[in-house]
């Protein structure tokens, strides 16, 4: 496999999650590296949260495993536990199907860098833990918990 070259992979930012929710993660941004290598098993992404930035909403998935390597700079953990810092060097993983909402937030004067490692399974679906939302792969769109639709953002 050939070197990946970091600076031909397009960065991203925001969210696709509907109104009002993309706010608090409007700065952040994303290099999806696994893409980049034609990975199809597992999702990678190089994550740069400035500070005050948060990964994402609170969420968990049904069918995804989830893995977060802090590159550089520091993070706050939230999830049901609480909160932990994680520096750089340290790690936190999230099984598939257990109902821990977790997120992470840039509390630092720094940007953070993470490396964000998840499988990819088609019919996952995401369950976001402090707000109405969900993620349904069948329609492939955020919905209410009682499954009216979101509008698109």
């Amino acid at each position: 496999m050939p070197k990946i070259d970091l600076s031909a992979i397009p960065e991203t930012s925001g969210s696709g999650y509907p109104a009002p929710f993309g706010g608090a993660v409007a700065p952040r941004l994303r290099q999806r590296l696994g893409d980049a290598g034609g990975l199809t098993q597992f999702g990678v992404n190089l994550l740069r949260l400035p500070p005050g930035c948060w990964s994402s909403q609170r969420h968990w998935h049904s069918e995804e495993d989830e893995f977060t390597y802090v590159v550089s700079g520091e993070v706050v953990l939230v999830s049901d536990e609480g909160e932990q810092v994680l520096q750089t060097g340290e790690c936190a993983a999230f099984p598939a199907n257990q109902a821990n909402g977790h997120h992470f937030i840039n509390r630092g004067a720094v940007t953070a860098v993470c490396l964000d490692i998840g499988s990819r399974v088609a019919s996952d679906r995401t369950v976001y833990s402090d707000i109405d939302m969900v993620f349904d792969p069948d329609s492939d769109c955020y919905l209410h918990r009682d499954g009216r639709p979101y509008p698109p953002a």
